[in-house]
C-alpha cells in the first residue's frame, strides 16, 4: 500500500504516482479526480465508483481505527509529521499485531 498524506492537488498526487506508476498496472481505477488525468493514461484509466468501494472500505477501516483520520476533528494536533507516524505505527499494528517498542 501506498499513501500520501496533502490535498487533493497534482502537487499531493505526484509523489503517490512516482511510487504507483513503477508497480506495472495494466489499468488504474479512480474515482474520476481531475487531477489524475494529467498522470495517468485515458486507455489505463478507469472512473469507477463501483470498483472503489475496496479503497473507500480501506479509508474508513482506517479512520475507525485512528481518531487522528476523522474528518474535521478538534481533538488532535494538525501536525502532518504526527499524521504521518500515526499512520505507519497503525500500518504497522495491523499488519503485524503488534506495537514496535522504540528507546
Amino acid at each position: 500500500m501506498a499513501w500520501v498524506v496533502g490535498d487533493h492537488s497534482a502537487e499531493t498526487f505526484k509523489p503517490l504516482w512516482n511510487i504507483v506508476s513503477l508497480w506495472g498496472c495494466y489499468f488504474y481505477v479512480t474515482d474520476g479526480w481531475p487531477v489524475y488525468a494529467s498522470f495517468i493514461n485515458p486507455g489505463d484509466h478507469i472512473i469507477s465508483k463501483t470498483y472503489m468501494t475496496r479503497v473507500e472500505g480501506e479509508n474508513t477501516r482506517l479512520r475507525h481505527y485512528l481518531a487522528r483520520l476523522h474528518r474535521k476533528t478538534l481533538c488532535y494536533s494538525k501536525s502532518v509529521d504526527m499524521l504521518k507516524l500515526s499512520i505507519k505505527l497503525l500500518l504497522h499494528y495491523l499488519k503485524y499485531g503488534e506495537i514496535p517498542v522504540f528507546s
